[in-house]
């Protein structure tokens, strides 16, 4: 005779925990997108497709995605780097240094526009050293996506960080032992490791930089067709009443970051699919 024993779980209730969870991600997320659909679907196809085909919308996407991944690709290898040293190296100041990564977490978004502007301002301490060069960072594309850069580096070193610590330095010293160069234990037993966690770090500072508003309001000038972000653009439509023009800029904005997001986990599966294999 068969006894068939029910596997317990530690947190009772899954039916109701479920329900709570279902009910929480539907108010927060799946109600809020769906109500922007809904009243981008009071615009006619070819209304929509005027709205979102203008110059000023594509001149605010062009700026805003490509910022974005820009950004995004600078902390990639930025944040891999401050993360390696972080992990590898003791010196002094370590924890401050550690405390500083978190800080575009802690400060308030506008608080960080203001002081990169009144950093790379022409006047600023940045922005006199690089205006002798012809190089003028704020009320620019640049000072845009320095902006981003900003708020996005600390979702790279914190993702990055933790697969560096569970990956010890006995994998380096055994490739050593095998005869590899420092650049080729890097590059065949350290990068494989950590790029999955890299690019997870990119889609998330790349998703978190598309969104941005307050840190680059104010660096960026907001000229129409120059500087003005996408959101903003949105803030822009909402101010002037035009509701569904203003929805019809953010699905396009949500679609397209989801085709983006999806090909980088695409890539990201890929890549633990063919260095797990080996």
């Amino acid at each position: 005779m068969t006894v068939l024993l029910k596997r317990r779980s530690v947190i009772p209730g899954f039916g109701i925990t479920l329900g709570y969870s279902l009910l929480y991600l539907s108010l927060i997320v799946l109600i809020p997108l769906t109500t922007l659909f809904l009243k981008t679907a009071s615009l006619t196809l070819a209304a929509f497709w005027e709205e979102v085909t203008s110059p000023r919308v594509l001149a605010s996407f062009k700026l805003s995605f490509g910022a974005s991944l820009i950004a995004a690709a600078i902390n990639g290898v930025m944040g891999l780097l401050v993360a390696w040293v972080l992990v590898r190296y003791r010196f002094w100041g370590k924890r401050i240094v550690d405390a500083l990564v978190d800080l575009p977490f802690a400060l308030p978004t506008s608080v960080a526009g203001i002081a990169l502007t009144t950093l790379y301002a022409k006047n600023g301490w940045m922005g006199q050293l690089l205006d002798p060069l012809g190089i003028q960072a704020a009320f620019t594309p640049l000072g845009v996506t320095i902006a981003l850069t900003f708020i996005g580096l600390p979702f790279v070193v914190r993702t990055v960080q933790p697969v560096l610590q569970d990956l010890g330095v006995e994998v380096e010293e055994a490739a050593a032992s095998l005869g590899a160069n420092r650049l080729q234990t890097f590059r065949k037993v350290i990068f494989p490791s950590l790029l999955p966690s890299v690019l997870t770090g990119i889609a998330l500072a790349f998703a978190r930089a598309v969104g941005e508003y307050g840190s680059v309001v104010f660096i960026s000038g907001n000229m129409p067709m120059r500087t003005e972000i996408a959101p903003l653009l949105i803030m822009t439509k909402l101010e002037q009443y035009d509701y569904a023009g203003a929805t019809a800029v953010a699905v396009v904005m949500l679609l397209l970051s989801f085709v983006l997001l999806f090909a980088i986990n695409a890539l990201q599966w890929w890549n633990r699919r063919k260095y797990g294999a080996r």
